[in-house]
């Protein structure tokens, strides 16, 4: 079953949702269905309400599909797998029920992630890759994700996330809007996926997705092996200069990893440019769109690229076995 749940702002988006494998997956979705699509993936305990700032101009110019990954926001959260690959094989099993055969995917943060594995996983349906402040691309990542990992974790968690104190932390935010203080959109949007750890089912998909890509030491999920597979796919990378989330400098080794991307590097945003500069991400991104012609897939140029390999080396290395 698919059906409207809101289209309360006149902007044209709508919040829907359908069952998939029995799980019930909300999305937001806007734009003429004639048009490209555009896939919008969000990042850890966000949702697709993450990309409200942009999503009714992007889809002037696209058809957008933002899904609530399994585990956030008001789809289902159940005990299951987490990990990168599930998350991909949702978004294009959503996209197979929507009828839709390829798409720009975006991916923010953990979204970022599942982009790539999205785009290395199913790459006949992957027309442009976006990556904003994304994960996978570098072991470095803040220490409040790292120590989600910890054992005994999941124990603090209902301490520190407790719905009390979040509530606590908006009317903090509530006042600070009476006085010259402004909080940035980052900020704020970062609060607000904290807020939603109060809830026992977000919280248990929070342990599972971020155990799944995350350990003490940093991300152990880094798709820099496999980053030349994307060579001859638009790819545009965008990141917030002030990210104390994801460094930006992942940003400027993954341009230089992948021939022919593009990078935008927001000066005054952080983890969420997106956020912080709604307008700007807009433009770049239907920029980004009408600039560059839609990957198709070819498996004899994958197995080019694969017997290549990343390294420039044209010598195979033999091992003795």
């Amino acid at each position: 079953m698919v059906g409207a749940v809101a289209d309360g702002d006149g902007s044209g988006v709508r919040l829907v949702e359908t069952v998939i494998h029995g799980h019930r997956m909300a999305y937001r979705v806007a734009g003429d269905p004639t048009l490209p699509v555009l896939l919008l993936v969000h990042g850890l305990t966000s949702s697709s309400a993450t990309w409200e700032p942009v999503v009714a101009a992007l889809g002037e110019r696209a058809h957008v599909i933002a899904p609530d990954l399994v585990g956030h926001g008001a789809s289902d959260k159940p005990r299951g797998d987490y990990s990168l690959g599930a998350f991909a094989a949702g978004i294009r099993d959503l996209l197979e029920k929507l009828g839709h055969t390829s798409a720009t995917v975006v991916g923010h943060s953990l979204g970022g992630g599942v982009a790539l594995q999205f785009a290395y996983q199913f790459p006949d349906y992957t027309e442009r890759l976006g990556l904003v402040s994304s994960g996978g691309l570098g072991r470095e990542v803040s220490w409040i994700l790292r120590a989600a990992t910890l054992p005994g974790a999941e124990f603090v968690l209902p301490l520190v996330a407790h719905r009390r104190i979040a509530e606590v932390g908006a009317r903090a935010a509530s006042l600070l809007s009476w006085t010259p203080v402004r909080l940035s959109p980052s900020v704020l949007e970062a609060a607000r996926g904290y807020a939603s750890l109060a809830d026992l089912p977000a919280r248990a998909a929070f342990v599972y997705t971020v155990r799944s890509v995350i350990e003490p030491g940093g991300q152990r999920v880094h798709a820099g092996d496999r980053l030349y597979l994307g060579t001859g796919r638009p790819t545009l990378i965008v990141w917030g200069a002030l990210d104390s989330i994801i460094p930006v400098s992942h940003a400027y080794a993954t341009h230089q990893a992948i021939p022919g991307s593009q990078l935008e590097v927001f000066e005054q945003a952080r983890h969420f440019p997106h956020q912080d500069e709604p307008e700007r991400f807009a433009r770049v991104l239907l920029d980004f769109l009408s600039s560059t012609e839609p990957a198709v897939g070819d498996r004899t140029r994958l197995r080019e690229l694969l017997a290549r390999g990343p390294s420039t080396d044209e010598n195979p290395r033999i091992v003795d076995v």
